[in-house]
């Protein structure tokens, strides 16, 4: 048998009566309404001070439980005297258990019976639709596929790229995309990525900056797509009409993620730098490799500071009186240093009489090439 007895008391709407003529019926209606919203307040006010406090006294119980088991164990007289408290205060806390059921039961019956009105008759199941949608079966494609039609994509549509890199206006990007629909893809938001890295290796900043905002103005389309598994083509609109309403939360995280966009460019323009750098130090480097594969350079500051004055003073004779000075093995080991480096030519034309010089102490050396003044700068070569 069907229990009807819930529908005795029932406010269903503030307007359902009849009101005398003398009485402002708007002014009741709106009472009413206010009573009945204070009394709900009031009672879920009720219902949050009792969870917690339910919540806490469960929570204390269950760790003086959890001690008491500790300390059964423990035999010494400290232990037991820290037993007793726990026993004592066990026993206060499952009066205070009860006395939380019993408020429990009584915000129970107090809710049972309260009269349903329009906010309480009926509650939101669900608030989103959930589509079923086929999975594509879409084959990776490898590097060498990606590569490729990047660069169709970009020799077919570059101009039409930069064109759109360059606009400003949200009126003006969307009705170019309408015109334009086969830029809306992933090929042009790597394009306009790497536009955005020559540009700050350029030092063209504002430039970049402006193309920066078109590359995650495509990138949100991208990711606004996905979402909703949609064709880019589909959906650039539905973004465009998001972003020009002034969305605030959806507002801060584009502008979030265009400042975090500029400084990774940023990042990523300073290292190329750098490595372009290092690869022209090195290629210079390899450059002035002398006969033996040493640098002249390094050679020339490793050595001690008698030597390196000669060379700065470009004065043979000082640097021949300098070697002798030298422990004979000190002086082989510099100066096959500065014959392979290219810092120090011998005399070859007189190898005889350079044995001989070996022989009495006194090695013979000749002036090296002149070269360019100004390339060698720095180097020490004479």
């Amino acid at each position: 048998m069907v229990d009807y007895s819930v529908w005795d008391h029932i406010e269903v709407s503030d307007d359902e009566d009849d009101t005398h003529p003398n009485i402002d019926t708007p002014s009741l209606f709106r009472w009413r309404h206010q009573a009945r919203v204070e009394r709900m307040e009031e009672f879920q006010k009720e219902r949050e001070e009792y969870e917690k406090g339910a919540g806490d006294c469960k929570r204390k119980l269950t760790e003086c439980q959890r001690k008491l088991k500790e300390l059964e164990v423990a035999v010494t007289d400290d232990a037991k005297c820290e037993l007793q408290k726990l026993q004592a205060e066990l026993k206060q806390l499952k009066a205070e258990e009860k006395s939380w059921e019993k408020k429990g039961e009584d915000l129970r019956q107090k809710e049972k019976k309260m009269p349903w009105n329009v906010d309480t008759l009926s509650k939101e199941g669900f608030s989103k639709s959930v589509f079923n949608v086929k999975a594509e079966n879409k084959e990776e494609e490898t590097e060498e596929q990606k590569e490729q039609k990047h660069k169709t994509f970009v020799e077919k549509y570059e101009k039409e790229i930069k064109h759109f890199g360059m606009l400003r206006r949200w009126d003006d990007s969307q009705k170019y995309l309408s015109d334009n629909p086969s830029l809306v893809c992933e090929e042009t938001a790597n394009y306009l990525v790497i536009w955005c890295i020559d540009l700050e290796v350029e030092e063209k900043h504002a430039l970049m900056e402006q193309v920066a905002h078109q590359t995650i103005v495509m990138q949100f389309i991208l990711e606004l797509a996905k979402s909703l598994k949609v064709d880019p083509r589909a959906c650039f609109r539905q973004f465009f009409t998001k972003i020009k309403t002034a969305d605030q939360q959806y507002m801060e995280a584009f502008n979030d993620e265009l400042e975090a966009f500029k400084e990774r460019v940023k990042g990523r323009a300073q290292a190329r730098i750098e490595k372009a750098i290092k690869e022209y130090e090195e290629e210079e480097r390899k450059k002035r490799l002398g006969p033996g594969g040493l640098d002249p350079v390094e050679v020339y500051e490793s050595l001690p500071s008698e030597l390196q004055k000669c060379f700065d003073t470009k004065d043979i004779q000082m640097l021949q009186d300098t070697i002798t000075k030298l422990e004979p093995v000190e002086a082989k080991y510099h100066m096959q240093r500065c014959i392979d480096s290219g810092l120090w030519v011998p005399n070859t034309k007189t190898a005889e009489e350079a044995e001989k010089g070996e022989d009495d102490g006194e090695p013979v050396y000749e002036e090296p090439k002149k070269e360019d003044p100004e390339k060698n700068k720095g180097e020490g070569k004479l």
